[in-house]
């Protein structure tokens, strides 16, 4: 049976690519914004900032500021419908794609879990980005069956003085996910791998055909935990061979720029960084 696993896989990603507009890529892939790299300012803001900076998909957080006006007011799965509608609104405005919701916590109260995936259904998000109580995984699963919508697992770097948190190692999560529905999968983020040490090439081959996101991230440093962003393609993290390594998978995206730094003037940064993938290239054959 196994032999048939991968090719499966690998049609659960087309399918997801389908649902995505030909507009949405930034050279060989479907690319953008995390909205947590502009939690300094609104949602409205983000998208525009996401637009500016040459993205075309955007990753909605929970707990960010709805607009500059309305400071008091989060957007998130407890939104109303109005406050939907504006925000639709401004990402066909900006011209970009919202594929992504996420990082939040599922599996530990179902009704709670309902709500997020009937708000990504309202919202044309494909993507649920977790760190799951895998107690839950069961209910999860049914939810992704049921609202044919993929959940992600997360992860941030290794915990030392936190043993039980596991989700930084990919062979963990693959463990996690491997029997189950093949919209189960993984977010890839790359940079919280650079941070524990993990070479996230071997980390992306270890769970090829379950990776339906990734937050990309270029960073100072190797294996420290404190490493802060960088441009891509000017840091340790081996941005060129991680978009090879897409790329040779046949993983179209999406990728997110999630950059932690200089919070209130990234915007350039992002923007060459996201001009990196736009000239990246595969190496000829």
């Amino acid at each position: 049976m196994k032999k048939f696993l991968l090719p499966l896989l690998l049609l659960a990603v087309a399918g997801f690519a389908a649902t995505i507009p030909e507009t949405a890529k930034v050279g060989q892939f479907y690319a953008g914004c995390q909205a947590y790299s502009f939690r300094m300012f609104s949602v409205m803001e983000a998208i525009e900032k996401t637009a500016a900076a040459g993205g075309k998909t955007i990753e909605f957080y929970p707990k960010q500021k709805l607009s500059p006006e309305k400071k008091d007011e989060v957007f998130n799965h407890e939104s109303s419908p109005e406050v939907i509608a504006a925000v639709k609104a401004k990402l066909a405005e900006q011209g970009v794609t919202a594929v992504g919701y996420g990082v939040i916590k599922l599996g530990a109260d179902a009704a709670a879990d309902r709500k997020v995936f009937e708000f990504c259904k309202t919202m044309g998000i494909g993507i649920v980005i977790t760190e799951p109580d895998v107690k839950g995984l069961d209910g999860i699963e049914a939810l992704v069956k049921e609202f044919d919508i993929k959940m992600a697992i997360h992860n941030h770097p290794k915990r030392p003085l936190d043993r039980a948190y596991l989700f930084w190692d990919p062979n963990y999560v693959l463990e996690l996910v491997k029997d189950r529905d093949p919209r189960m999968g993984a977010c890839a983020d790359v940079g919280h791998w650079v941070r524990s040490g993990l070479n996230p090439v071997d980390c992306i081959r270890i769970l090829k055909g379950r990776i339906f996101d990734s937050h990309m991230k270029d960073l100072t440093e190797f294996g420290n935990p404190k490493a802060h962003d960088l441009p891509f393609g000017t840091g340790k993290s081996d941005i060129p061979a991680i978009l090879a390594e897409y790329h040779a998978q046949g993983y179209p995206g999406p990728l997110h720029v999630e950059y932690e730094h200089n919070w209130e003037t990234s915007l350039p940064e992002i923007k060459q960084s996201l001009e990196f993938v736009k000239n990246w290239k595969p190496a000829a054959k």
